[in-house]
Parts: structure tokens; C-alpha cells; sequence
């Protein structure tokens, strides 16, 4: 019997799950399917969202009118939103061709901004152009070979191009308990894979790139998961989750998990803004 972890991040199974699951997620999480960012603490959910996007383009000092890769698009929201607010030429990529519909019918329905929407791997990323900013919320977690991404990643960026993202963490140096009981129901019920932050510092350096930032956002993120469960209170949504298979009632059921991983610290919301060398 073969001693190796299960691994939850298998690449077909990530794609039917958001294929299956996307309209459902756009009606539980709105537009943005992500953590919010909170300052005040008074900020509803979708004005959360819109500043984690926003602190990160600050962050990772965004300039007017530059080309954007978004990578893992989810329904288009993140591209819409620079394109619109920073007039970006943004092209966001998923594997998953019903988020590619979705985001472009949003794409169409805000005037035709600039944000286009292709399917595409991300560890498979081939462009006949460079960009000035390869963009990731919340998705290379979910990536089964994270340094094919951050070799791509590079391969697609301009010289002195920007990689900014955020995505989900696990602490440093965790005990076997403390993994099975904080981080395995995680990726589990999410269809993750969770490194440490120096782990994604490593593909960085690896690959001609040098972190310029990086930030823990427990603080400001884990109100989300307050609210997600509230969400878990909608016996409807049981029922859906049931008519839609396994993996979406374990999803569910990992939003306990993402809380309880926020209060022991043993999950990690992390930010990371990365320059080419």
C-alpha cells in the first residue's frame, strides 16, 4: 500500500467541480468568488471583495492602461474590475470553459470593457505576448504542479513585469496533528493543495523573480468565514449541494474547517507581489 498523502488538487477533478458548481457559487458568493478584505468591520461582503482587489493592485502599484494576465479568472470579475478601474487590458484564463462563458457574457453585459476571457491551463500558459502584471487571487492552490505555474508565470511577464497574488497558506513547520486536524479538511473540501509562503517565495527565486512584498491578511479576511457560516443555515442549499455531488457537500462542510484554521493560525491568507528579474 503506497504510504504517499491523498492529493486533492487533481486537475480534472477541479474542473468538473467548477463546472458544475459555478452557478451555484456566483448566487453564494456574488461576482467575486473570494475572501473579502475588511477594514471598518462594517463593510458588507461585496464592498470586502472589491477592496481585496483593491489592495492589491495597490500594493502592487498597478499603473493605467497596463496589460493584465488573471490567472484563474473565476466568472470574470477581478479582469471587469481593472479593466474598468484602471483601464487595463486585461485577458483572464480558467479551466473551466463554463466560468469562461460566464465571464465573457459579464464582459458583454458591462459595454464591452477590455477583458478577455480564454480557457487555458495555467501551468500550461502559451501567449504571443508578454504582459506587465500576471494576477492570481485564490486559485494556485489549487494547481497540482505549482512551480510549472511560476515558470509560466515568468515566461508570460515583460522584464521588470509584476506578480501579484493572494492565496491560501499553511503555517510553517506544522505538526502531522496539527496538519490532519487544521489543513487536510481544507483541501479536502476545497480541492486544494497548501504550501507555505516561503514555499511560493522559493518558485519565485527560482524563476528570475525576487518578492519585493508580502503580507499575512488573517485579520482583515476572516470575517468570511462568519458569514459563510450563515450560509450553511440554508437547508436548500443541502439539498443542492447533495443533487450535485460528493465533492460539493465536502466543500460545505470545509467552511467550518476555514474558520476554525483562521482562529488556530495554522491557515494562512497570504499576499505576495513579486518582480522579474
Amino acid at each position: 500500500m503506497s504510504c504517499e498523502p491523498r492529493r486533492y488538487s487533481v486537475k480534472e477533478a477541479v474542473r468538473d467541480h467548477y463546472d458544475r458548481t459555478s452557478r451555484y457559487y456566483r448566487d453564494l458568493w456574488g461576482e467575486h468568488l473570494h475572501h473579502g478584505y475588511w477594514t471598518s468591520g462594517d463593510e458588507t461582503k461585496e464592498q470586502a471583495q472589491i477592496q481585496l482587489v483593491e489592495h492589491l493592485a495597490h500594493v502592487a502599484a498597478l499603473m493605467p492602461g497596463c496589460t493584465i494576465l488573471d490567472v484563474g479568472c473565476g466568472f470574470g470579475a477581478s479582469s471587469i474590475y481593472l479593466a474598468k478601474k484602471y483601464g487595463a487590458q486585461a485577458t483572464g484564463i480558467t479551466i473551466s470553459p463554463i466560468q469562461v462563458e460566464m465571464a465573457r457574457k459579464s464582459a458583454a453585459a458591462d459595454g464591452g470593457v477590455k477583458a478577455n476571457f480564454v480557457l487555458m491551463d495555467a501551468e500550461e500558459m502559451r501567449f504571443d505576448q508578454t504582459f506587465d502584471v500576471v494576477w492570481s487571487i485564490e486559485s494556485i492552490s489549487h494547481y497540482p504542479q505549482k512551480q510549472k505555474f511560476f515558470a509560466s508565470a515568468a515566461r508570460c511577464l515583460e522584464s521588470g513585469g509584476t506578480l501579484a497574488l493572494t492565496d491560501w497558506f499553511k503555517k510553517e513547520q506544522l505538526s502531522e496533528h496539527e496538519y490532519k486536524k487544521s489543513i487536510q479538511p481544507i483541501e479536502k473540501g476545497m480541492l486544494v493543495e497548501l504550501d507555505t509562503m516561503q514555499e511560493y517565495a522559493g518558485f519565485v527565486k527560482s524563476n528570475c523573480m525576487r518578492v519585493i512584498y508580502s503580507e499575512i491578511l488573517n485579520k482583515n479576511c476572516a470575517k468570511t468565514w462568519d458569514l459563510g457560516l450563515d450560509l450553511l443555515k440554508n437547508k436548500r442549499l443541502w439539498q443542492v449541494a447533495k443533487e450535485n455531488g460528493s465533492e460539493f457537500v465536502d466543500f460545505l462542510q470545509a467552511f467550518r474547517a476555514m474558520r476554525a484554521g483562521f482562529a488556530s493560525g495554522n491557515f494562512v491568507y497570504g499576499l505576495i507581489v513579486a518582480k522579474k528579474l
